[in-house]
């Protein structure tokens, strides 16, 4: 009988200890909360340097992912656009996350479109692995502080949309 309970321990602390590891490596894996920071990384742009989400700090930062083969990503982007180019002199900016796609492609949309927001090339989707992007697009609204306060989901943006939630978080 003491034997049986030293083994039933020993299998306890070890399988334990594997289940506590498994919860913490599975934390590490959970995706950026609202209300909770956003993961910092940086990606090159398609002009070519390199840009950080932290070099936006202080501005609402719409963090969109997308990709050229997106129809919806692709219907969006002229609302992302015109929002920008309304927004801009006020504290608004826009990151466009290009989702595994090498610069070529990325480029000759941003050309076609006539995109003047900065967009950034997540070759490996270790940006998007971050920010648990499953599908697209997925747009996250960052404040001035770097909290995530929004996520949307599908391709549904619109300018007035993009337009009234920077102004509930640009600060006042």
């Amino acid at each position: 009988m003491n034997s049986i309970k030293q083994w039933t321990l020993w299998v306890l602390k070890r399988v334990g200890g594997l289940g506590i590891f498994m919860v913490l490596l599975g934390m590490a894996g959970r995706p950026p909360l609202v209300g909770g920071p956003a993961p910092e990384f940086q990606l090159e742009t398609v002009e070519g340097p390199s840009v950080s989400l932290s070099d936006y700090r202080g501005q609402v930062v719409l963090l969109n992912f997308w990709a050229t083969w997106c129809e919806p990503c692709k219907k969006e982007m002229p609302e992302i656009q015109a929002a920008y180019e309304a927004y801009k002199d006020e504290g608004f900016t826009v990151l466009a996350v290009n989702f595994g796609e090498k610069k070529e492609a990325a480029e000759a949309l941003v050309k076609a479109m006539g995109l003047t927001f900065p967009v950034v090339l997540d070759e490996k989707v270790a940006v998007a692995e971050h920010y648990n992007v499953v599908s697209l697009p997925v747009s996250f609204f960052i404040d001035p502080q770097g909290i995530i306060k929004e996520q949307v989901f599908g391709g549904t943006l619109t300018k007035a949309q993009i337009g009234e939630i920077f102004h509930r978080l640009k600060p006042k």
